[in-house]
């Protein structure tokens, strides 16, 4: 018999519509998982069943283990909910993950494309009657997510019934990945620029100064004990961390961990005070709970993040006893580096240039003879970031291509335009260049164009103190939104210090804390047309104080490897946007070309000169030629940029 065949042209995704219904061999047959789910359901008189993308940490990049999301619906991608019925099933994610999903899923999954709980919500009041229960592991859900759902249900007649013992952990049985093992180690003094007994004492300094004097901080986050105490881990890949919780006293220490797995290194540092204040107590990490829960019936306060902390554990706490932030005191202080962290930091972006500009000189060489694919590109990134003080990529690296690129966050799997991120001892780096070989069409030169003063103008801005990332956003994508185009992901994410790639609480969304010196963020716009072509230019910057006559501020870009000089299109810069280029590649010039000459690579060294070369101040754009271009653009987006994914 004849396959399937799709009713579109597009082969790369699942057509639910024709019959047979047509799937592209990426999609994953979750029939039996469905199945089973559905009897465990009904065994506990559950009508709907929530599954997210996290893990017990409210982590964004999960384990194995913990991908109970990926395992019951076969989308991997790192931000989802699913929900299950007893006849429906559906995933929620964001436009980042839209395509993926559509090659992942089979057609027992409905896609829904929005993450708003509200919508969630409503989905599942008119999938599920009056009187019917609606679970979730409390275990999964951050305090302020518990929170959304309950109040979204509330008055419903329907009811959010916690389950304990999770239920897709339960279908997956014996053939769920083991716990991590690997051994958690001590980051070297030189690599931290402070002691875990320093960063302990500052944070019991804010505890005392805080107006309700807690007497106790507790941490979830795997970033905030791993910063806190200068241990590292390898339980999830690609982030540094280890899984464990801290329950932080004004006169003792908890910590939750397997203790097994600590280094003699690491136990020997977290011992040394040992008794007294400064003793760290090694506690199971499986008696969390019941520790915090007796913790709690003394006369106590105690302070916690409800971004990071589950309902599971909040829920054992008394509302009186609470002092609730949005973020722990050692996620804002973790956020903020000091002067050894950002010199690490700097240094680690000087070295990573290095590697993607050998990098692009390769891929100059190899594309146009049909010599590389984006497996063959990600490894070779990956063994040019291989040095010294590397510990490995901070995430799969994004080496995409053609229609590929168009997926934000691209995986190559069964299939070059995205150079991604390491991560380091001494910093983690995340920048993405897209190139062209040959000649580009006047659709992608003027997007990319307009991605890159986007760029410019977020990265040259400079303003007052306290000022939210989300009040600058729009300057990323103002020059797209002059033509009426736009992208659907976030302008940029806080950078760990040999940690995660994607560090809370900083940047540009609405949850964001406001920006302060010292913090790092990525400056991120990007451009998709799905099925076509994609487009993003991403650096890491560091916020300084702006040289203004009252404090003020502004970003240093740290990431120092050029823009493609194939895809500009100059007259659509504004003068200061040339002249901010070329003040840029004459840093890029001064910091990387002597690490270039001092490790011989004469011909990486020639590429980057030619490529910083000052770009003429009278290709700039006039005002007339920016109206008039606008004006003939604006007409053409009709034909031009149909199906444009906002």
């Amino acid at each position: 018999d004849r396959p399937p065949q799709p009713a579109s042209a597009r082969t790369d995704i699942r057509d639910c519509s024709v019959d047979p219904p047509y799937l592209p061999p990426t999609a994953i047959n979750t029939t039996a998982q469905l199945t089973a789910l559905r009897d465990i359901m009904r065994a506990h008189s559950v009508d709907a069943y929530i599954v997210p993308s996290t893990d017990a940490h409210m982590s964004e990049y999960i384990a194995e283990r913990d991908s109970r999301l990926g395992w019951l619906t076969g989308f991997t991608g790192s931000a989802g909910t699913g929900v299950v019925t007893q006849d429906k099933a559906a995933l929620w994610t964001d436009s980042r993950y839209w395509t993926q999903a559509e090659r992942q899923l089979d057609c027992n999954w409905e896609l829904q494309r929005t993450t708003w709980i509200e919508l969630i919500a409503l989905w599942i009041l008119q999938a599920v009657p009056v009187g019917g229960n609606i679970s979730l592991d409390p275990f999964l859900f951050s305090i302020d997510t518990w929170n959304s759902y309950r109040q979204a249900l509330h008055g419903s007649g329907r009811t959010l019934l916690p389950i304990e013992n999770n239920l897709v952990d339960q279908v997956w049985g014996d053939q769920r990945p083991p716990p991590a093992s690997s051994e958690i180690y001590t980051l070297p003094a030189a690599f931290t620029g402070s002691s875990w007994q320093e960063k302990v004492a500052g944070i019991r300094q804010q505890m005392e100064q805080h107006v309700r004097r807690p007497t106790a901080v507790l941490l979830s986050g795997l970033e905030e004990t791993a910063w806190l105490f200068n241990l590292r881990g390898h339980d999830i890949p690609y982030n540094p961390v280890f899984y464990s919780y801290t329950l932080l006293t004004n006169t003792s220490i908890s910590l939750f961990v397997d203790e097994m797995r600590l280094s003699a290194a690491a136990r020997q540092s977290l011992r040394a005070d040992c008794p007294g204040p400064l003793c760290v107590e090694l506690q199971e990490y499986g008696q969390t709970r019941a520790h915090l829960q007796h913790y709690a019936q003394g006369n106590v306060t105690i302070w916690l993040g409800t971004e990071y902390t589950t309902y599971g554990l909040y829920g054992v706490i008394p509302q009186e006893k609470l002092l609730e932030d949005s973020y722990s005191p050692v996620m804002l202080a973790k956020a903020v580096k000091n002067p050894k962290e950002q010199e690490l930091l700097r240094a680690a972006h000087v070295r990573d240039a290095v590697a993607v500009i050998q990098y692009l000189l390769w891929l100059e060489k190899m594309v146009p003879q049909g010599q590389v694919d984006e497996f063959s590109g990600a490894q070779h990134i990956d063994t040019l970031r291989q040095s010294e003080h590397n510990r490995g990529p901070s995430f799969q690296s994004i080496s995409a291509s053609g229609l590929n690129a168009a997926l934000a966050h691209y995986r190559y799997g069964s299939a070059l335009a995205r150079a991604s991120s390491s991560g380091g001892e001494d910093g983690t780096t995340d920048i993405t260049r897209t190139v062209h070989w040959g000649v580009p069409t006047p659709l992608q030169k003027e997007a990319y164009t307009r991605v890159l003063m986007g760029n410019i103008d977020l990265s040259r801005l400079v303003f007052p103190p306290n000022t939210a990332g989300r009040m600058v956003e729009s300057f990323a994508r103002r020059a797209l939104w002059d033509v009426g185009l736009n992208y659907g992901h976030g302008t940029g994410h806080g950078i760990g210090n040999f940690l995660s790639v994607h560090e809370w609480p900083v940047g540009f969304q609405s949850n964001n804390v406001p920006l302060a010196a010292g913090m790092f963020t990525s400056i991120e716009p990007g451009y998709y047309r799905d099925g076509e072509f994609g487009i993003r230019i991403e650096d890491v910057a560091l916020v300084v104080n702006a040289q203004t006559e009252k404090p003020f501020l502004t970003f240093e870009v740290v990431s120092l490897v050029p823009y493609d000089r194939n895809l500009i299109n100059l007259s659509l810069l504004s003068p200061e946007q040339i002249r901010y280029l070329n003040t840029y590649y004459e840093t890029i010039r001064a910091r990387v070309g002597p690490e270039l000459q001092r490790q011989r690579l004469d011909e990486e060294y020639r590429w980057l000169q030619r490529n910083t070369e000052p770009f003429p101040l009278g290709s700039a754009a006039t005002t007339t030629t920016a109206t008039t271009i606008l004006g003939t653009l604006t007409s053409l987006l009709p034909t031009l940029f149909t199906g444009l994914q906002a």
